[in-house]
């Protein structure tokens, strides 16, 4: 990548962050909404004008627009640890068992939250508000090595116009606004991202590492693994295979699995088994669990058949969804590891236990932007698809800066 591209997508970054948070503050000046949201059957209770006083890490004025919902965890955590009594706990209905609710999730993005939170200490913010902007400081750089990844990853199918084009598309997906709110996205996206596109030059160690981290981040990061594995697999000349290549060969592929490694340290860890237990009782997830997962979707359309928010909502997740799944199966012949891992994001996703927050989850499945980039060769599609994905992102930014559901 030449300094001109690098320049041009970091000056689109800026641009877009900061079009983002001044909407959010104009958004929270301008707006008011009728209260309570029901998105989704529970949210209610938890959107009326007083539901922010149930955390005090929701309360903080600093950055305030950039935080809702799963921030107030990542904050208890950054400030008060794991084990902070402020973040609240949860009882195990079968084993009456009480487990703090900041083991809810993975520790890599407020463990450095915590470590940035240090040297800027030097503005003097209280502790809130200082984890705070460490939290969007990592959120917003996260995203910008995922753009620079992800217009690397398109280089094979694009040309320079192409890739921009692509990476436009994810920061104006319906939810690509998390990539700068307190939320993992960012930080994911850019490791997870970063990995791939570190495959494509061969650089498996590398990869491995930011694999590793991004295993430390989100579930997802584990299954890194094996688009890794593909593309090693597919980089390995084996019919002029030789037994000089075999130590180095043999180092790459095991250096390849070294996510699924990181994640099973950290899931029989103390902290992993209070996060497995947590995501069962308390959110209704698990791996694969079909049976739950289509309960939780035929919840989720008999309820948006009541009230018109909960019709939008669980729209806006199945356009989401099929946009993931279809771009992934279109882009399986010309780019496997990338459309596979895609591919297993979607499905991970819909089968997760939960039908709710798959949108933002889509933000990981780099298929999904690379299949609208090649329908954006038409004028008329990207010129369509960029105001319906603004109008919706617009809607869904304004509803989270107000603290109602948008996941």
């Amino acid at each position: 990548m030449n300094k001109k591209t690098l320049g041009t997508l970091v000056l689109i970054w800026l641009g877009w962050f900061l079009v983002l948070y001044t909407f959010q503050t104009v958004v929270s000046a301008r707006f008011d909404v009728a209260r309570p949201d029901t998105a989704v059957f529970w949210s209610s209770d938890l959107t009326l004008a007083s539901s922010a006083s149930r955390s005090i890490y929701l309360e903080d004025p600093f950055l305030n627009n950039q935080v809702a919902w799963d921030s107030e965890y990542y904050l208890g955590i950054a400030v008060g640890g794991y084990d902070d009594p402020r973040g609240g706990r949860e009882t195990n209905p079968v084993t009456g068992r009480a487990t703090e609710r900041n083991y809810s999730f993975f520790p890599l993005y407020p463990y450095l939250m915590k470590t940035l939170a240090v040297p800027l200490e030097i503005f003097e913010l209280p502790p809130i508000a200082t984890a705070a902007l460490a939290g969007v400081i990592l959120s917003l750089l996260g995203t910008l090595g995922g753009m620079i990844a992800l217009y690397d990853i398109t280089r094979e199918y694009f040309d320079d116009e192409g890739s921009l084009r692509t990476v436009f598309y994810l920061l104006i997906f319906p939810s690509a606004f998390f990539l700068a709110q307190i939320y993992t996205e960012g930080l994911f996206i850019g490791l997870a991202f970063g990995a791939l596109a570190l495959s494509k030059r061969g650089k498996w160690l590398e990869a491995s590492v930011l694999a590793v981290f991004a295993a430390w981040t989100r579930a997802y990061g584990a299954v890194l693994a094996f688009p890794l594995a593909i593309a090693w697999f597919r980089s390995v000349p084996w019919r002029q295979f030789d037994r000089h290549l075999l130590r180095k060969t043999v180092l790459q592929g095991v250096s390849i699995f070294l996510p699924i490694a990181a994640y099973l340290l950290w899931r029989f860890s103390p902290l992993g088994r209070g996060w497995a237990e947590l995501q069962v009782f308390y959110f209704g997830r698990g791996f694969l669990t079909v049976e739950t997962s289509l309960a939780s979707w035929a919840q989720g359309f008999q309820y948006a058949t009541t009230n018109g928010p909960a019709t939008v909502y669980f729209g806006i997740q199945v356009l989401a969804l099929a946009i993931a799944f279809l771009a992934s199966l279109g882009l399986i012949r010309r780019d496997p590891p990338v459309a596979l891992y895609s591919l297993a994001v979607v499905i991970l996703s819909i089968f997760s236990g939960s039908a709710q927050s798959l949108e933002r989850y889509m933000l990981a499945a780099p298929a999904t932007f690379i299949g609208l980039s090649c329908l954006g060769r038409r004028k008329a599609f990207d010129k369509t698809w960029t105001i319906a994905s603004l109008l919706l992102m617009g809607m869904s930014v304004a509803l989270f800066t107000l603290k109602f559901w948008v996941g």
